[in-house]
């Protein structure tokens, strides 16, 4: 392929960055994801509500977080869907590997019309075979490589739109374009890396977003920044963190870091609360960030609930509705309110 992220038959992330456990981790690693790492699946199904897109959107942006990295953005008239995951495992199997907390809020029957669908690269939490073929005539904008996964489940070749770091597509009056990410890729033995992985920029003739897939802390967001920058929203992944993978995911802190070499804007965190990929327990991300990002503007809607950023005020920490029920407070701890807001 001619990209300057290929050789030797694979992509490779600016940096060197790889995929492997930090240095000295491996042992005690392995030992918590088998031993350790209490609390990873919530006791029940997280509160959600059924999405109404039947409203107006009064400012020109709204997402819908439907879970893990599934985001409906509604912008400028347009509608984008991010890495669609409506399966209930995130494996190449149905009996076995990460199954979801709860069902997403909504069938896929039931979205409203989609003018695009971003996969953003090829792992089995992003790309779902069954959410993409049931997905009809919408183009499908994907990285490099991406697209002969597609091709070989029947999709039409003129809907699948693939781009290197740094290209675009217009939809429309929206301009779509690819962006670096620090990460890997792969569906099975024999194909690591051999297609590539990206954030994406969504820009409108009024508003914009980013979307990071999957990523560790690059100083490429610097660069985004003043390419495509600024942003009305920033969605980045959170969840299925640990530092001895800090170079491939980012986790609550890193994502904070990573907002501000963005510039800021709105913050949607994603990939937390749906699939037990990670070592942490599961509402960590969430408890994290409501501790850490008090000059940010974080947008933490329930699942299946549409929110404008613009309008969106204060975090409600819903997820503790389940999260109570599991751990008793500590002796200095004041129990959590449910449905009370954080300033």
């Amino acid at each position: 392929m001619a990209s300057p992220r290929f050789a030797g038959g694979v992509f490779r992330n600016a940096s060197g960055a790889r995929p492997s456990l930090q240095k000295g981790t491996a042992m005690s690693t392995v030992g918590e994801f088998l031993f350790g790492g209490a609390r990873r699946v919530p006791l029940a199904p997280l509160p959600s509500v059924t999405p109404d897109w039947s409203r107006p959107v009064e400012s020109g942006l709204r997402a819908t977080w439907l879970g893990h990295s599934t985001v409906l953005l509604e912008i400028d008239g347009f509608r984008v869907l991010t890495d669609p995951v409506w399966s209930r495992r995130a494996s190449p199997v149905g009996f076995a590997g990460p199954k979801r907390f709860q069902p997403v809020p909504v069938p896929i029957a039931q979205l409203p019309p989609l003018d695009a669908v971003i996969i953003s690269h090829d792992h089995y939490d992003h790309l779902d075979k069954a959410s993409v073929l049931a997905l009809k005539d919408v183009p499908l904008i994907t990285s490099l490589g991406v697209g002969a996964h597609l091709a070989s489940w029947g999709i039409a070749e003129e809907r699948i739109v693939e781009l290197d770091w740094w290209e675009s597509v217009e939809i429309g009056a929206l301009t779509i374009t690819a962006a670096p990410s620090q990460h890997f890729s792969g569906r099975g033995v024999g194909d690591r890396n051999r297609t590539l992985w990206s954030s994406f920029a969504v820009r409108g003739p009024r508003h914009s977003f980013f979307y990071s897939g999957d990523t560790g802390l690059t100083d490429e967001y610097t660069q985004i920044r003043a390419q495509l920058g600024p942003f009305d929203l920033v969605m980045l992944e959170v969840g299925a963190f640990h530092p001895a993978w800090g170079s491939i995911h980012l986790g609550p802190e890193n994502a904070l870091k990573a907002l501000s070499l963005l510039g800021g804007g709105a913050f949607l965190p994603v990939h937390w609360g749906t699939f037990n990929l990670g070592i942490h327990a599961w509402d960590e991300p969430a408890e994290t960030l409501l501790h850490l990002a008090r000059t940010q503007q974080l947008i933490m809607p329930k699942l299946g609930a549409p929110i404008e950023p613009s309008h969106a005020d204060r975090v409600v920490p819903w997820w503790r509705e389940i999260s109570v029920l599991e751990k008793k407070p500590l002796p200095d701890e004041e129990p959590a309110i449910l449905g009370e807001p954080i300033d």
